[in-house]
């Protein structure tokens, strides 16, 4: 049987992202699409085939009674929606970060253990094939010694997100400090320098971590670089991975001269962004977990200890 899928958002990042990971999904009928603009809303039903078109959600969900609904809004107009949700007992998927505090963020999982629902939050860099493949082979060496999250933008001069509704570390950072804890474990000790550079508000992140599993991780963020880089650096018992899951792995293993690359198109078998960035893979582990009747790895509570690391992060500045 196929999942019936609602989704709630029909701007840019889902049309780019999420649609054509569902559509390509066997498993997914997507029955229906929900914007406020009601032409953004029929424009993307047109695109990826969708029946039904509506501006209000609450009578989508009604109506259609689907398995399970998407939620892809903007992190200020996220509560009330997932809330609702939430509390009818349905199945969600959001993306990050869940929600803008950390309030919010526990009352969702509060909320979806409760009515027993199956949640995910979007956290795709976890689900990107090249860096699954290069956590894979550090795994195979015994595990995390150290590792690094890079985030980089050219931030320079704009307001903060959403004209302030919501913090960059929340909103955007909240990428690396899931990664590092997909990558080395929960952080036990955490030292953080937390700088406004050229802005009123923080924009420079960085972190010296302790983690359970005993590894070492380093967060390294700063939205006044000199352009958007995303990357990572994994460290195992001889082997080295540096990883942008976008590009490429490149391995240096047992001292060796030359490296090993693997270019992420090769990892995902796709030239498709939505394939090799990680969206595609997340978007299938949310319906195989609905199929099989269990939560994701990036389930809401797991996405609260994410955002418990956001809070460690402003809470132990020098």
């Amino acid at each position: 049987m196929k999942v019936k899928v609602a989704v709630i958002g029909a701007g840019g990042f889902a049309n780019m992202m999420h649609f054509p990971s569902l559509k390509e999904i066997e498993d997914v009928e997507l029955c229906a699409v929900c914007d406020l603009i009601y032409e953004r809303a029929r424009n993307t039903a047109e695109k990826f085939q969708i029946e039904k078109v509506y501006t209000d959600y609450k009578k989508m969900i009604e109506e259609t009674a689907p398995d399970a609904v998407y939620i892809i809004v903007a992190p200020h107009h996220l509560f009330d929606v997932a809330f609702f949700c939430l509390s009818q007992g349905l199945n969600v998927f959001m993306e990050k970060p869940p929600g803008i505090t950390i309030h919010q963020a526990k009352r969702f999982a509060q909320l979806a253990e409760q009515k027993g629902t199956i949640t995910m939050v979007g956290f795709q860099r976890r689900y990107a094939p090249v860096m699954v493949e290069a956590k894979r082979r550090i795994d195979e060496r015994g595990g995390m010694v150290h590792c690094q999250a890079n985030f980089f933008k050219h931030h320079i001069g704009l307001p903060p997100y959403y004209e302030g509704a919501v913090d960059l570390l929340t909103c955007d950072v909240i990428h690396s400090l899931d990664t590092l804890r997909w990558m080395a474990g929960e952080p036990k000790k955490v030292k953080s320098i937390v700088k406004n550079n050229f802005a009123d508000y923080p924009n420079m992140f960085l972190a010296l971590i302790e983690f359970d599993s005993g590894a070492t991780g380093i967060l390294s963020t700063n939205w006044t670089s000199g352009k958007r880089i995303y990357s990572v650096e994994m460290h195992g018992k001889g082997i080295i991975a540096f990883a942008d899951p976008e590009k490429e792995a490149v391995f240096f293993k047992d001292n060796s001269e030359e490296p090993e690359i693997l270019k992420t198109q090769e990892a995902a078998g796709s030239d498709e962004l939505f394939k090799y960035a990680g969206f595609y893979f997340e978007n299938k582990h949310f319906i195989e977990c609905l199929k099989e009747k269990k939560q994701p790895a990036t389930n809401l509570l797991d996405a609260y200890k994410t955002m418990e690391f956001v809070e460690l992060i402003y809470a132990s500045t020098f």
